[in-house]
């Protein structure tokens, strides 16, 4: 609990930390909204992830463009700027009226929710670095927090407001003056590291980078399509009308990625990166096979598993990329976690399609034999490098 404990006495670890907690608020508040908008739009689950793609086609433009963009102002001015564009772009997508607005609207949002999330990581590492701590699993935490936040209370609160804009301008609202109040400790971080790589080197550098960025794809794929499907998953496959049940599957996954992540750091120290990806990934494993038995309570304990499960794997990947030989930890982590909220943001539509040939039943299959795939693609990563 030491990275628990640093980020909650001091200024300047919270701030960068809260903005991992921001970005998962607003994407939280949203998903609540998504069969509404799904109805007001009159869009199947195919067009649906359509819309979504766009969402990530955003993302796959902005990965190219964040460094860029982060040398230019700082990673500090990035971190700030792109969270608060971030949080008022969101609000467009509930309030268009044609289907083509809103798949426009959502590869706006990828854009800034690409940059918000390469520049955040960047951010903790350059901090992690200068002043010889670790609170990045503890980070990733609040952003776990950020979802019990958005989809937890906004499950309680949805039934007070009659639009959704009302809702999300409420969050964006507490978001960007809690940003604005926070950001004087972080904003005048510039890299500290630059590379002095060529672009052969470079190229040559991403083999080693290679299989962690798929495990990270995989995993933060599988979040994603939880986080925006596994309330249509309760409604559609288990025809649970309460909107306030049919929330929990997504509750009950943050709560328990919450409580992992802030006890990350000190497992890790423990048992090592590599042992924890596999036994992390073989409880999600389990978590999915209950989700797939389609009883209510049972599916909901499932996803509270894959959650447990999944809670720090990622912040793993980003600690092995950070120590990655021959590359700068910014460089390292900013990679992977590029490559990580891509997959966080194509899954969705990648499901959408598969249950239009079939059922959510089938997406969440898959999702199954992905965190499979993420066990066999550890355990030969693991073989091949010494554990931490």
């Amino acid at each position: 609990m030491n990275a628990l404990q640093l980020i909650l006495k001091k200024r300047r670890y919270f701030g960068p930390a809260w903005v991992f907690a921001s970005l998962n608020i607003m994407i939280g508040t949203w998903v609540l909204y998504i069969p509404q908008v799904k109805e007001k739009l009159q869009i199947d689950d195919a067009q649906l992830g359509i819309a979504l793609f766009c969402l990530a086609l955003g993302t796959l433009f902005m990965i190219t463009l964040s460094p860029i963009i982060i040398k230019l102002i700082g990673v500090g001015r990035a971190t700030l700027f792109s969270i608060l564009i971030f949080s008022l772009l969101f609000l467009i997508p509930t309030i268009v009226e044609s289907y083509l607005a809103f798949c426009i609207s959502l590869f706006v949002v990828g854009l800034a929710g690409c940059l918000t999330d390469v520049a955040m990581n960047a951010l903790v590492s350059e901090i992690e670095i200068e002043d010889n701590v670790h609170f990045m699993s503890a980070s990733h935490g609040f952003f776990s927090l950020g979802g019990v936040i958005g989809a937890g209370i906004g499950s309680l609160l949805i039934e007070y407001f009659e639009i959704a804009i009302l809702h999300l301008a409420c969050m964006a609202t507490c978001v960007i003056i809690s940003n604005l109040m926070l950001a004087r400790t972080y904003i005048s971080i510039r890299a500290m590291h630059k590379e002095k790589e060529t672009r052969s080197k470079l190229f040559k550098l991403c083999k080693p980078l290679f299989g962690l960025s798929i495990i990270a794809f995989l995993i933060m794929g599988s979040e994603g399509a939880i986080e925006h499907w596994s309330k249509l998953y309760l409604q559609d496959i288990m025809a649970i009308s309460s909107e306030k049940i049919s929330g929990l599957g997504f509750v009950a996954f943050s709560a328990l990625m919450t409580g992992g992540r802030f006890l990350g750091d000190q497992v890790s120290k423990r048992f090592g990166s590599f042992s924890i990806i596999i036994v992390g990934s073989s409880i999600g494993l389990l978590g999915f096979i209950a989700v797939l038995v389609s009883q209510i309570w049972i599916t909901i304990i499932g996803f509270g598993l894959v959650g447990f499960g999944f809670s720090i794997i990622i912040p793993e990947l980003f600690r092995l990329a950070g120590k990655t030989k021959g590359i700068s930890a910014a460089q390292g982590i900013s990679f992977v976690a590029g490559f990580g909220y891509l997959g966080f943001l194509i899954s969705p539509p990648i499901l959408g399609f598969l249950s239009k040939i079939e059922s959510l039943h089938l997406s969440f299959t898959v999702l199954l034999f992905w965190t499979l795939l993420t066990v066999i693609i550890t355990f030969f990563l693991k073989k091949r490098d010494k554990p931490n």
